[in-house]
């Protein structure tokens, strides 16, 4: 007998999964509720399966990560990891419940209308991990600043003039100061304790992403992105975790619309509307790209610390490079000035996107010629 397909629907949450069957032919039907644990899902998968049973499976990316989809890989079941965002949805459907969520899955991955994010290796999605953490201890520390910072101002006190916030001057001053009352004094100093934790924090997780070894594709590929100006290892390391193998994406666009920088567009007959750009997929690769496109602003050079980063690397690498740093300063003089300095910058940052998207595939190119 040939093998036949059946599709799996699975609502996966924190203790529980729905589960929906979709054979080749017919409509979709509930098969039931099973515990979230890997017993359970073998169970499933021998009922279900066999030798002339090949089973596909797909559930929405959410907060129970991938530790289902590689189980079920290694139980030899084809597991799609689906974009929540990219599902379709009904007109006027207003009901929401966990089984019929579990039907809808299945009867659209027979269909093939479902469309599955990449899956990071275990290794990679641990790195992905360690930027994810150093980017939260960032916004902590900012955040505990901002606290000491309007604390300061709610008491009237001022730092002196040419004292930028929290250089060695303002450092200096803010230990000088002394209040009258002994409340404020301990919010003061815990104010101050907590800056230094957490910027101890976010120095100790960027030395751990400093020592943590990479495969050596990433390597290289880390390497070359430090070749743009703007981008120095924090910042290449987060495109590499976040992104990891830039051929999937077939295209430059594709690339951009991954950042979430592609401008939303809304049109209808003879009419045709552009607005904001999506902000959809990753927000911390935007975040990246839209810091290093600052740089833009200045006149193309390669300053000390660039050269030291170029060093050693590839002549079309390097040229790459060069020809970024011409062409986003022309956009950004060329933008800003006609529509802002805000869309200037979120123009150089869709166009920096498309060159990081070029450096992966040179780099792939040097590693076949090699």
């Amino acid at each position: 007998m040939s093998e036949r397909t059946r599709f799996l629907g699975l609502d996966a949450h924190k203790a529980t999964i729905a589960v929906a069957i979709a054979e080749e032919a017919g409509p979709a039907e509930t098969y039931g509720t099973i515990a979230n644990d890997p017993g359970a899902v073998r169970k499933l998968v021998t009922r279900l399966g066999g030798p002339e049973v090949r089973l596909v499976a797909a559930y929405e990316a959410g907060p129970t990560g991938f530790a289902l989809h590689r189980q079920l890989a290694g139980l030899g079941v084809e597991c799609a990891v689906i974009a929540p965002s990219l599902t379709p949805v009904r007109p006027g459907d207003r009901v929401k419940t966990d089984r019929r969520d579990a039907l809808k899955l299945a009867r659209l991955l027979r269909s093939g209308d479902l469309t599955a994010i990449w899956v990071p290796a275990p290794e990679h999605e641990a790195l992905r991990n360690l930027v994810r953490s150093r980017a939260d201890a960032k916004a902590d520390e900012l955040r505990a600043k901002h606290r000491l910072s309007k604390f300061l101002l709610r008491s009237g006190l001022h730092a002196p003039v040419g004292a930028r916030a929290w250089s060695v001057r303002y450092q200096a001053w803010l230990n000088q100061l002394r209040f009258e009352h002994e409340a404020d004094q301990v919010v003061f100093d815990d104010y101050r304790a907590t800056v230094r934790a957490a910027g101890d924090r976010s120095q100790r997780l960027a030395t751990a992403l400093r020592d943590c070894s990479l495969a050596p594709e990433q390597a290289r590929l880390l390497a070359a992105l430090q070749a743009f100006r703007g981008i120095s290892f924090l910042s290449a390391v987060t495109i590499v975790a976040e992104v990891g193998d830039l051929r999937r994406f077939a295209t430059a666009p594709q690339f951009m619309a991954y950042a979430g920088l592609v401008p939303s567009e809304y049109s209808s007959g003879a009419s045709r509307h552009r607005g904001r750009i999506t902000k959809t997929g990753n927000a911390l690769l935007r975040h990246v790209l839209g810091e290093a496109a600052h740089h833009a602003r200045h006149a193309p050079m390669r300053g000390a610390a660039l050269r030291q980063r170029q060093e050693g690397m590839p002549a079309p690498i390097v040229d790459l490079a060069w020809r970024a740093q011409l062409r986003l300063h022309d956009r950004y003089r060329h933008l800003g000035g006609r529509l802002g300095r805000q869309k200037a910058l979120t123009a150089v940052s869709r166009e920096l996107a498309g060159f990081v998207w070029a450096m992966g595939q040179a780099v792939a190119a040097e590693d076949v010629a090699a």
